[in-house]
């Protein structure tokens, strides 16, 4: 099957292929279309219909913890969480009235995962423990970033302090606060524009978005050195890419969607909370594709 590749429209070579196949026990398709394509191919019911392997009964009773959950993505994790009968709390800078209707257990507000200090305050006047942290916030501004034309060097730091130094804020708050249960988990949601080595294949000949793939290659390594520090507390520290989603940030690359295989956030969420409610002490440090379960390569 020939693969088509993401942004350049080069036909993938044929030995890129046959290594992409080989690693599909472990690592993920890189190139997004056919990794679609594969699936469909597959009828692979986990990457196309979620709902249909989706149980969220472990979700039940626990307190999750979920960042930037105002709109899209977040949104739709803190509707699911509910129906599982989850106990959700929702750090955000300010609520919505979409995020009201919702009725979470709690939302604090003016929290914003780029001041240290706003941070710090959540943490400590949370109330009890939490069971699950999802570290969801995150931004991916609408410009074109060419080093040829033109950088925004202002915008690339502000997208590390969000994507990068925000999920690192968020979980050393509450570790130092003492407000992490036993057995927590600390689910980090980054993207696969975070792999150095999928560059070659979704960025081939084209570079671009020199910030949004900064930040997730450094939320990553952030992520990766928490695990470890963390081992021998028994928390696992998992990074989710959550699979190409029709949200407000991805919007610029609509004319994709379909070819590439974005979902609607609703299946989004369950994608994220499946592995999420997988992820154990085994997982800790993994970079892992919620479209299909597999892993991403550094």
């Amino acid at each position: 099957m020939q693969r088509i590749q993401r942004i350049t429209g080069h036909l993938a070579s044929p030995a890129s292929t046959v290594a992409s196949n080989s690693c599909a026990a472990k690592y993920s398709i890189p190139d997004q279309p056919a990794r679609f394509a594969q699936a469909k191919a597959d009828k692979n019911e986990r990457y196309l219909n979620i709902a249909s392997v989706y149980n969220g009964s472990s979700f039940k009773g626990k307190r999750v913890l979920i960042t930037g959950a105002e709109r899209g993505l977040g949104l739709a994790t803190v509707e699911q969480l509910i129906k599982d009968g989850a106990s959700v709390i929702v750090a955000c800078r300010g609520s919505t009235p979409e995020l009201d209707a919702l009725k979470p257990a709690e939302i604090i507000t003016g929290v914003d995962v780029a001041v240290t200090a706003a941070v710090n305050k959540m943490a400590k006047e949370l109330t009890g423990k939490v069971d699950i942290v999802i570290n969801n916030a995150g931004y991916f501004p609408n410009i074109v970033e060419q080093a040829k034309t033109e950088l925004h060097f202002d915008e690339e730091l502000k997208q590390i302090d969000i994507c990068a130094l925000g999920p690192l804020r968020i979980n050393s708050a509450l570790l130092q606060a003492g407000k992490l249960a036993k057995n927590a988990k600390l689910i980090v949601i980054t993207s696969q524009a975070g792999s150095a080595e999928w560059r070659t294949t979704q960025n081939k000949d084209n570079g671009g978005d020199y910030g949004h793939h900064m930040s997730r290659a450094a939320c990553n390594i952030a992520a990766v050195l928490l695990s470890e520090e963390l081992k021998s507390s028994g928390i696992p520290v998992v990074m989710l890419h959550p699979g190409f989603n029709k949200t407000g940030m991805t919007a610029k690359y609509k004319h994709i969607w379909d070819i590439e295989g974005a979902v609607d956030v609703s299946q989004g969420a369950m994608r994220v909370l499946h592995e999420t409610s997988r992820a154990s002490m085994e997982d800790t440090g993994k970079f892992i594709n919620c479209e299909d379960g597999l892993q991403i390569p550094w």
